[in-house]
């Protein structure tokens, strides 16, 4: 895996799961889905009765119950407090739809393999590490995922509603011979139409289509995603492959034979920009790519309730807070880029006030014509990088991905460099490429705050750490390992750092600390950070009606990873559910209300990813592990639901 980025086992294996989906009842309003941008097929009903919600925290694992650390356990719930004073308790559980590698229903009367890898004209890819063993690629990292309803289904099978997920999945973790897989593979993505019981709001898998990605390029490395506010899935493609290289790097050389049956044909400036899926009525889906968003590590965006300001997650080293102004609502296909800023006053203290930030314009573009530049344009027809000093002053030194180059930009290319060689550019125009691993965003509406996720806070965020530059005004003193979130200040009447007026009332003018890990001397089971706090947080999503920002880990420093809720009148941190050892949790989504019903989304990957982390306990839980999810290739796809699954917060 050459040139990958840093931090911890997310980088070297990264999955992202879709998963849990909660039944927690009839409760968003018409008026607040309008404004946090839910999507429902039925009117909301009232809720007067309904005030709050509030989870147990379930204990973490441990040894004492091995079976419980190498599967998905569930030890928490969920309380729902009425006007009445009276409370209903509900114990939560976890359901899978389907662990990749099995067979699942096309809808047609055949069969599909779930997580299968095709190339561009959509046959399977064979994995032949093996002699005599011809079987198809298929991931074990199960990633973004999004749950809508459509006013008008097709699909025919359904004995309550039709409902769909689009699920995308990162990459396989190793062939049969045992080797890195890890972005050598183009990316599949899915529609899943799911039967929706209308008694209990039960989910149930009917068919799997996989998406058309031939138009496209087809897909790099699809991490975290989030719904749109016109119901569209928005997918990522993070850790854009470094086109000055892209020739003679193995990984992406692997990646294009796979996907073209030709090392040399795919062309790195196609990658590394916002896929978006719409889901067709029949239960399949259709594919565009955006490429006027900046090209740069996509964790997961989040569109701002205006329909037009997108904040996006940049999941690297040397990354940067970058937004993006569309020219029309619900239209990601032209529009303004945005490099923040920070002043002084950075800190990861959640008592400090925090930094102001100011925003700089990269430039206004099309994505069809950042298209057509990407398809005709190399790396050095932009700007020449040399990764030595060379003594020249027309040369700007740059820090990217950690590490130093030398930059100049060739004339009239000032376009192309913003919007292809966007981390390199930023830097260039005094943008704060300072953080390490920004990954999931999302947006509290009615107090006007976006959150963001920090997997690591180290190397360039860290006085004298790798990539780090007093340019960022980004300087700890210290590194967290443990990660933390940080929460944004959102407000309109702002001006770029050239004096134009921005037009959007949601841009970040602060940031502060909100909720941070917690580093520790490794404890008996052998944790590295407090496993009652967060640990290396991932992919966060918040609920308007629950007041709960739900948080998945991507841990390097926790011996299983969680999915907490924490709620931001109460403070209070819940541990909802615990992912097997070695595995991340992934793919989080919260939808407010579907045909009334409301469900929490979250899978995992790389079940049984070992390291010197788990040296306490891989004797113990690896037969386990290999036993439950396929010899370590398969991951669950699944939802977090109740036992009894019948749950509703209204009691009319």
């Amino acid at each position: 895996m050459s040139d990958l980025p840093q931090a911890s086992r997310r980088q070297l294996l990264k999955f992202l799961g879709c998963a849990p989906m909660l039944p927690l009842g009839a409760f968003a309003t018409t008026s607040l889905l309008a404004g946090c941008g839910g999507t429902s097929s039925s009117a909301a009903p009232s809720i007067t009765d309904f005030l709050s919600v509030s989870f147990t925290s379930m204990p973490a694992p441990s040894l004492t119950n091995a079976k419980e650390m190498a599967t998905t356990t569930a030890g928490s719930s969920m309380n729902v407090l009425y006007s009445d004073n009276t409370t209903v308790s509900y114990k939560l559980s976890y359901q899978p739809f389907f662990i990749t590698g099995d067979m699942v229903s096309n809808g047609a009367g055949g069969t599909v393999l779930s997580g299968g890898y095709v190339d561009i004209n959509n046959l399977p890819i064979i994995d032949r590490s093996v002699a005599g063993k011809t079987p198809q690629f298929y991931s074990d990292a199960p990633d973004g995922t999004s749950l809508l309803a459509l006013a008008s289904p097709t699909v025919t099978g359904i004995k309550g509603k039709a409902v769909f997920a689009v699920v995308q999945f990162e990459y396989t973790t190793r062939d049969q011979a045992g080797v890195s897989q890890y972005g050598r593979l183009p990316s599949p993505i899915a529609v899943l139409t799911l039967d929706q019981d209308q008694t209990t709001g039960k989910l149930t898998l009917v068919s799997y289509h996989n998406v058309n990605t031939s138009s496209v390029h087809g897909l790099w490395i699809t991490c975290g995603s989030s719904l749109s506010p016109w119901n569209t899935h928005l997918s990522s493609e993070e850790y854009e492959p470094d086109a000055t290289i892209a020739a003679t790097d193995s990984q992406f050389k692997a990646f294009s034979k796979n996907l073209f049956g030709d090392e040399l044909k795919a062309n790195p400036y196609h990658y590394g920009h916002l896929p978006e899926v719409t889901v067709n009525p029949d239960g399949t889906g259709s594919i565009k790519k955006h490429y006027c968003l900046g090209r740069i590590s996509h964790e997961l965006v989040q569109v701002m309730p205006d329909n037009r300001t997108v904040l996006m997650g940049d999941d690297a080293t040397n990354s940067g807070l970058f937004v993006f102004v569309a020219d029309r609502e619900k239209d990601l296909s032209a529009g303004t880029l945005y490099v923040g800023k920070l002043d002084i006053g950075f800190s990861i203290d959640p008592a400090a006030p925090g930094a102001a930030i100011t925003w700089i314009n990269l430039g206004h573009a099309t994505s069809a014509e950042i298209e057509g530049l990407a398809s005709s344009l190399k790396s050095t027809d932009i700007m020449d990088v040399v990764t030595v000093d060379p003594a020249d002053p027309t040369f700007t030194k740059v820090f990217t991905n950690g590490n130093v180059n030398w930059i100049k930009i060739k004339p009239g290319m000032e376009k192309a460099a913003a919007f292809l060689e966007t981390h390199r550019y930023a830097y260039y125009v005094g943008g704060s490429m300072g953080f390490s691993k920004m990954e999931g965003t999302t947006v509290n509406v009615k107090d006007k705050i976006a959150y963001s996720a920090l997997q690591n806070i180290q190397d360039s965020m860290i006085k004298t750490g790798k990539g780090w530059n007093a340019a960022s005004n980004i300087a700890l003193d210290k590194a967290l390992v443990a990660g933390g979130i940080m929460a944004h200040t959102l407000t309109g009447g702002q001006k770029d750092r050239g004096g134009a007026a921005i037009n959007s009332e949601w841009m970040p003018v602060q940031i502060k600390a909100l909720l941070m890990g917690e580093d520790i001397a490794a404890d008996a089971l052998g944790n590295k950070a407090n496993p009652e706090k967060i640990g290396n947080p991932d992919n966060i999503k918040f609920s308007e009606a629950m007041r709960t920002l739900f948080i998945g880990e991507d841990s390097g420093s926790h011996i299983n990873n969680f999915v907490w809720a924490y709620n931001v009148d109460t403070k209070v941190l819940s541990r909802l559910l615990s992912m097997p050892s070695g595995a991340e949790a992934t793919g989080l989504h919260v939808a407010d209300n579907i045909n009334g019903w409301t469900y929490i989304m979250s899978n995992f990957q790389h079940a049984g990813d070992w390291s010197s982390l788990h040296a306490k306990v891989q004797p113990t839980l690896d037969a386990l592990v290999r036993a439950n999810y396929k010899n370590r290739y398969g991951a669950a796809v699944g939802y977090l639901t109740a036992d009894p699954v019948n749950m509703k917060l209204s009691k009319s």
